[in-house]
């Protein structure tokens, strides 16, 4: 299980907003459930699937400022992480740039999944992208 922590944008009652280290989609983050034990969407308390649906809506809406996708994909899948989390996966019709690298989303239009595991970025960029949304949040 990859820790994500260290890539924590923002932090709130029952969720944390975390930057997925593989940037292959700009911007994808990870909505990170705190509560231990927890798999399902569908068992996570009613005022945690509140703010879940609160801290998305002002995820999307900076993102979309930020970088402007062309639409988004959510997934939950937790078959790999065996904790409730959720995907946010910005898709792009057509290459972005951000700090003078190329974003190309090869798979628009299709099932992101499996995404290039194999895709990096220097350090820096993928700092700026944490840093650039974080202010934004």
């Amino acid at each position: 299980m990859e820790d994500f922590q260290k890539f924590t944008l923002k932090e709130y009652q029952y969720w944390d907003i975390q930057l997925h280290s593989n940037q292959c989609h700009l911007g994808r983050c990870v909505l990170w459930y705190k509560q231990d034990g927890v798999v399902d969407l569908f068992d996570a308390s009613p005022e945690a699937r509140e703010e879940l649906w609160k801290i998305a809506d002002h995820l999307k809406r900076v993102l979309t400022k930020l970088f402007q996708p062309d639409l988004f994909n959510y997934s939950a899948l937790s078959n790999v992480t065996n904790h409730l989390h959720i995907h946010v996966i910005p898709r792009y019709k057509d290459e972005r740039i951000f700090e003078n690298h190329t974003f190309t989303d090869v798979k628009f239009g299709s099932n992101p999944y499996p995404y290039d595991k194999s895709f990096t970025l220097p350090e820096d960029v993928l700092n700026k992208i944490k840093d650039t949304i974080k202010e934004a949040l």
